[in-house]
Formats: C-alpha cells, structure tokens, sequence
C-alpha cells in the first residue's frame, strides 16, 4: 500500500472513499486502533491505498500506518484496522492523510 502512495501529490483521487471510525481499547488490547471504511464509489473495479497518520496533540506525526482494498467492484467495501504500536497510555489523534484509487 506504502508504494502506491509514494508519488501521490496532496492527499490522493480517493479520500472521499474513504471513511475512519476509532475503536474502544477495550476491543484492542488497549491499543489505538482505527476502523477504516473504503468503499468503491466508482463504475470500475478498483483497489485502494490509505495512508494514516497518528499525531501528537501539537500534530506532529508519531506514527504512520498504511491500509488498503484491493479489486472493490462498484459499491462494494472493505473495513481495514489501522493499528497504531504507541504505548497503550499515549494519547494520539488519527488523521487521514492520503487515499489513492489505482
């Protein structure tokens, strides 16, 4: 997923495909954790690249995951889990950064 998003300009042709829900830690082992919903909102079959990024509350990035869905026919979705592997205390805000269509 990282490398169909290397020369992606600005935030990608896909963000608006792309949807995030954070998790209770409760469901994951106290981990920050971000259900990603990419649905194909085009005619064609296509996968898709998400790139997220977890910030400090100053919105530095501390972390960044990379999800995807590959051959979503139209209308159809996947629901990806960003993990973020900070320690289980740290207090960071899931951002979506990039979506690209290929």
């Amino acid at each position: 997923m990282e490398k169909a998003l290397k020369d992606v300009e600005g935030r990608g042709n896909a963000v608006s495909a792309v949807g995030m829900k954070g998790l209770p830690r409760t469901e994951t082992s106290g981990l920050l954790a971000v259900l990603v919903t990419i649905t194909n909102k085009t005619d064609d079959r296509a996968s898709y690249a998400v790139q997220i990024d977890f910030e400090d509350s100053s919105g530095k990035v501390v972390e960044t995951k990379f999800v995807g869905a590959e051959n979503l026919d139209p209308g159809e979705k996947q629901q990806p889990i960003a993990f973020s592997r900070q320690p289980a205390d740290a207090q960071f805000t899931p951002r979506l950064a990039k979506a690209q269509r290929y």
